[in-house]
Formats: structure tokens, sequence, C-alpha cells
């Protein structure tokens, strides 16, 4: 999988979380202000784009990987490790020496696969539960 960078919410990555937690999963709010500052990742096997994720930093938190989504068709090929990992890379660049994601509570157990570890309560996002986790760099 190539894996691409950009600045701005590119369409290819509207497109995918449309796809997954809009039209698959029923999340209403799926675009915020944070798309804005965010550094996009998305991954592309030929030219099809398959997998995204967003970086955000939160002042006085820390580094954020969200929007991770892999188009259905595309799943247990190992995209959805490979869009977290290159997002990783890009956070150590950026200084960061940990990660955090809020997890939906059913992806939980991959986030723990590649080495995150839960840290506090389920919470709701949007009525879906959800986790956060965090991962040393």
């Amino acid at each position: 999988m190539e894996i691409r960078i950009f600045e701005k919410l590119p369409v290819y990555a509207v497109d995918i979380r449309n796809e997954v937690f809009v039209k698959e999963q029923g999340f209403y709010d799926e675009f915020d202000s944070e798309d804005k500052g965010a550094i996009h990742l998305v991954g592309f096997v030929g030219d099809r784009s398959v997998a995204t994720s967003r970086i955000v930093y939160r002042i006085g938190i820390g580094y954020f990987i969200t929007r991770i989504a892999v188009r259905k068709a595309y799943r247990g090929n190992g995209y959805g490790a490979m869009i977290v990992a290159a997002a990783e890379e890009i956070i150590k660049k950026l200084g960061g020496n940990e990660v955090l994601i809020h997890s939906q509570e059913q992806a939980a157990g991959f986030y723990e696969r590649i080495g995150y570890s839960r840290t506090g309560e389920t919470d709701s996002e949007q009525g879906c539960p959800h986790c956060m986790m965090k991962k040393a760099l």
C-alpha cells in the first residue's frame, strides 16, 4: 500500500470516511473543525484509496491518531496497521513520544494487537462505546 500525506482534507479521505463511518456505521457528525488543522494520510492500492487516518495535536494533551478507517472490501490485509504505523512515524518526526487513540470499543482488540493499551473508562461518542488508548513511541 502506498501512503500519501495531505495538509488539507482530501476527497479520498472524505470518500472513505463517508463509506465507513456514515453509511456503514451510522455516524452523523463525521467531519469537524479538527479536519482543518490535521495531517491526513490516505493509503492506496493501485489507484484505489483504501485506508485513511489523520493526526491531530491537542494542546495540553498530545498527539492523537483519529478517523482511522479501511474500506470493508480491503480489511484483513494489514492496511489498518500500516496507516497507523505511518501516522506514528510522522508523530515521532514531529517530536511526539506517545500517541492517543479514542477507539471504538469493537476495535480496541485491533489496537491492543499493535501495541496500544487502554487508559481509562469507556465513554460514548454518538451512541457508540469508545475507550481511550495510548502507546509510547
